[in-house]
């Protein structure tokens, strides 16, 4: 007898309905076989289901069983599939009907008692069930309250295979799950750090501001100890709060990747990934035999910090230039050729020398100019030319630590950066784009129109400081950027002032 039961494989970070085919005869030797491109995970789901049917009180049918999972020009990989195989062999057996498992998408990985285990990807997956109108979407318990963040399909959350089996054939009432989405973003986007705990580096935080404020990317350079992880990881709670859209993107790339906490069913904090500078390319940009998000993709709407830069394979940084460019990377293998979202703000952190202590009034830098030009020369001119900001972050003298009177709090900044990106999303309405940062040449010709004041000035600093033209794009946007923070239609001067104070590693590479 063939039963059909539906159920879901994420390629990338979308679902893909899959219909596994269970069909028995009593043809042939007693045989269990699964077919349609499974990996060994899949395969394996022979001896999971198996002991779990029998564990459970049923009689595991000594005949020929062929499972196939179609399209079967998809490769399939997990554990996911193991709940609809089992209930697939019962209604081929004649204890479901087809009509009790019709409409219903089923996944779920079995434990050899019958439990039935969490298992990756339930977002994207419940966002095609509600795409294809079933039913309802039967999930492993620990997966429900994810799966129930989509409105408009019903989910229904089980712990065993009897359960499942008994709600499908009617004699279980189980109710769909709701989660409050309003209160589930209250309750998890509260960030512990806080920029008032930052001590003196006004410079830099109001660096960090603007960066927020236009999407920019920054670079800190400064000696060990000077304060650049502490404000890197305080950059995210001055971004604008995540909104529902976002929070959902971000929260299918962690439940692809199997990273989602445990009682935290959607992301609601900008994400921060701060990868060691030991990573591989992969790690990073993502990919894998079968493709899986690297840490670009993790940082995806939030902040993606690398910490000492220059101790990064060059390789590796290289990388980096497509994402930057284009928010989205695209990794191509034999199996599948798959596109993850990867809009982040890079935030990069360096020594200014090998030894960390050039320019440093209190401590004697013991490398040659050579030396730290070979250092510095470790970033790329490509990947800095997608850096808006860099900034000098120096050691904090000890009276501005001792001093018991905290800076200004994250809250109170957050409300200027909002206030600032509503003029750009007005701005770029018809655009394609939401942010500053992200403008082209065109943009900035059409946007980015100066006083007269501002332009003489300009005009005087490329001369005398010998900028580059790349120099010259990155200062207008971050000019932009400070006028809207001022709340001024046209860049003035004190704009253009400020902004070239923001490309100090292009001044200090002059000076030597």
């Amino acid at each position: 007898m063939l039963s059909k039961v539906l159920s879901a494989y994420v390629i990338g970070v979308d679902a893909h309905v899959i219909d596994v085919e269970v069909d028995i005869t009593s043809l042939g030797l007693p045989h269990f076989s699964v077919v349609g491109l499974p990996d060994a995970a899949v395969k394996e789901s022979r001896d999971r289901i198996r002991p779990a049917l029998k564990n459970v009180g049923f009689n595991f049918p000594l005949k020929k069983i062929t499972v196939n999972l179609a399209p079967a020009d998809l490769k399939k990989e997990g554990s996911s599939f193991d709940l609809p195989i089992a209930i697939g062999i019962i209604a081929s057996e004649g204890l479901l009907e087809q009509s009790d498992i019709e409409g219903y998408m089923i996944t779920g990985e079995l434990s050899l008692d019958g439990a039935i285990k969490p298992v990756r990807g339930i977002l994207p997956m419940a966002i095609e069930a509600k795409k294809r109108g079933l039913r309802g979407f039967i999930v492993p318990f620990e997966n429900g309250n994810e799966a129930a963040i989509v409105k408009g399909i019903r989910v229904f959350a089980v712990k065993s295979l009897p359960e499942a089996i008994e709600f499908l054939k009617g004699i279980r009432d189980i109710k769909p799950l709701t989660v409050d989405i309003q209160d589930l973003m209250q309750q998890h986007s509260l960030y512990e750090e806080d920029f008032s705990e930052v001590k003196g580096q006004e410079h830099a935080k109001r660096a960090l501001e603007v960066a927020a404020t236009g999407s920019h990317n920054v670079l800190m350079v400064g000696s060990p100890g000077s304060g650049k992880t502490m404000l890197a990881k305080r950059l995210p709670t001055i971004l604008p709060p995540m909104t529902f859209e976002e929070a959902i993107e971000a929260t299918k790339i962690h439940s692809v990747a199997g990273l989602l906490s445990d009682g935290v069913p959607l992301l609601a904090k900008r994400p921060v990934r701060m990868p060691h500078h030991t990573i591989s390319d992969v790690a990073l940009i993502g990919g894998g035999q079968i493709p899986k998000p690297g840490e670009v993709s993790l940082a995806h709407f939030g902040i993606l910090f690398l910490d000492e830069l220059p101790e990064f394979k060059r390789n590796v940084l290289e990388v980096l230039r497509q994402p930057i460019e284009n928010g989205v990377v695209t990794v191509s293998r034999a199996v599948a050729s798959v596109t993850y979202p990867a809009q982040f703000v890079l935030v990069g952190a360096m020594n200014p020398c090998p030894c960390g202590f050039y320019g440093d009034s209190r401590h004697q830098c013991t490398c040659s100019p050579g030396i730290i030009s070979r250092y510095r020369a470790r970033i790329s001119g490509p990947l800095l030319d997608r850096i808006d900001l860099h900034i000098d972050v120096p050691a904090v003298p000890l009276k501005d630590l001792s001093q018991d009177h905290l800076g200004e709090r994250s809250e109170v900044i957050r409300e200027r950066v909002i206030k600032a990106r509503k003029i750009q999303l007005h701005r770029f309405k018809s655009e394609g784009i939401f942010a500053n940062g992200q403008m082209k040449t065109r943009h900035i010709k059409k946007y980015c129109k100066l006083t007269e004041e501002a332009h003489n000035l300009l005009n005087k600093a490329m001369d005398m400081l010998g900028l580059s033209a790349r120099a010259y794009t990155r200062i207008l946007k971050v000019a932009r950027t400070i006028a809207d923070l001022d709340n001024k239609e046209n860049i003035e001067g004190v704009h253009i002032g400020e902004a070239i104070q923001y490309r100090s590693l292009d001044r200090n590479m002059l000076g030597g």
